[in-house]
């Protein structure tokens, strides 16, 4: 098992875990960075993104799901994503969410992606009330579950104000709003899954938690898939 794998894993779950929203009992267990034969066990009780790391590692010929190049692959994006075709994964798909209400995973052989932005937008239900009254609930909760880009703009203790541009509705799609200084959280207790930030750091974003600090080519990678995905689910804004 990849020790910088479980690490970078546990960088991206820990913020849904913390609220309930995905994975085991005890989100703790994530931040317990000196055990990371813990966090392993409790990666794979993550039921939406191990089956995706488990096919990633497969179609790379890699025999850990937590190799830390199939983490990023799922959380941030790299070559690992072109490997594995929407029909192999929409199969894998089929075996682990049918019988879930919602979604359009089903009618995605053409754009299924290994991707978190896929779990997002196409097999968690909130995409399609975007077009009726729950609109506000969704689009809420479509912009704090994907991972987004923030820059940092101060830190106080385990708390930073990061700037980042939240998901807008156009009308006819979703399309990155107008910059806006968030308040969001890189450690609790004195425990963190990073080093630290400072002022000025690109860094990614998963609910009210900063993640990690990107590359301008991670980045790039984050904000050009999820482009990709809303485009392809017919989501992108008209012109």
């Amino acid at each position: 098992m990849s020790e910088r794998g479980a690490l970078l894993f546990a960088r991206y779950a820990y913020p849904p875990n913390e609220l309930g929203y995905c994975g085991p009992a005890d989100a703790g267990t994530l931040l317990r960075t000196e055990e990371t034969a813990g966090i392993e066990r409790h990666a794979r009780r993550f039921e939406g993104a191990w089956c995706y790391l488990e096919l990633l590692a497969e179609t790379a010929g890699l025999a850990d799901p937590l190799d830390e190049r199939v983490v990023e692959a799922y959380w941030i994006g790299n070559e690992l994503l072109d490997l594995t075709t929407p029909t192999v994964l929409l199969a894998r798909l089929r075996d682990r969410f049918d019988g879930q209400w919602g979604g359009t995973w089903r009618d995605a052989a053409d754009r299924a992606l290994a991707h978190h932005t896929f779990q997002v937008f196409d097999v968690y239900p909130w995409a399609g009330l975007l077009r009726g009254p729950a609109r506000p609930t969704a689009l809420s909760v479509l912009d704090r579950c994907r991972i987004r880009t923030g820059v940092v703009h101060a830190v106080r203790g385990e708390s930073a104000t990061v700037e980042s541009r939240p998901l807008r509705w156009t009308g006819t799609g979703l399309a990155p709003g107008p910059p806006r200084r968030e308040s969001v959280r890189w450690s609790t207790g004195g425990r963190s899954l990073i080093p630290g930030i400072t002022p000025g750091d690109v860094v990614a974003l998963h609910w009210d938690w900063v993640c990690d600090v990107l590359t301008p080519a991670q980045a790039a990678r984050v904000e050009s898939t999820e482009a990709r995905q809303l485009t392809a689910l017919g989501l992108a804004p008209r012109r």
